[in-house]
């Protein structure tokens, strides 16, 4: 994981034909920018939807099961959040710059 001063930068490559099992707590507080590729999320219900590079995401709250990479080459997913060692009071206020 990569600090970049109030926020984490983390990069998860999902190889060709493989899956990771959906934790959510992984993803929390995340946006999720498909860098490269294509994934595939599997719901609980069944549905799945693909998503390719480009696309921005949001996890949280979603019932998935799993991210699927279903094509012949790397998926790369950038998830950014906010830094868990900055404590609530040091966060900018919403709609202002951080000093």
């Amino acid at each position: 994981m990569n600090r970049s001063g109030r926020f984490d930068v983390r990069t998860v490559t999902i190889a060709p034909g493989g899956e990771r099992r959906f934790h959510e707590p992984e993803w929390r507080d995340a946006l999720v920018f498909v860098e490269r590729g294509q994934i595939e999320l599997a719901s609980a219900s069944g549905a799945s939807e693909r998503f390719g590079r480009g696309d921005l995401l949001w996890l949280t709250g979603l019932p998935l099961l799993a991210l699927r990479n279903r094509r012949p080459e790397p998926a790369v997913l950038v998830a950014v959040s906010r830094a868990t060692d900055v404590s609530p009071g040091d966060r900018a206020p919403p709609g202002t710059s951080p000093a």
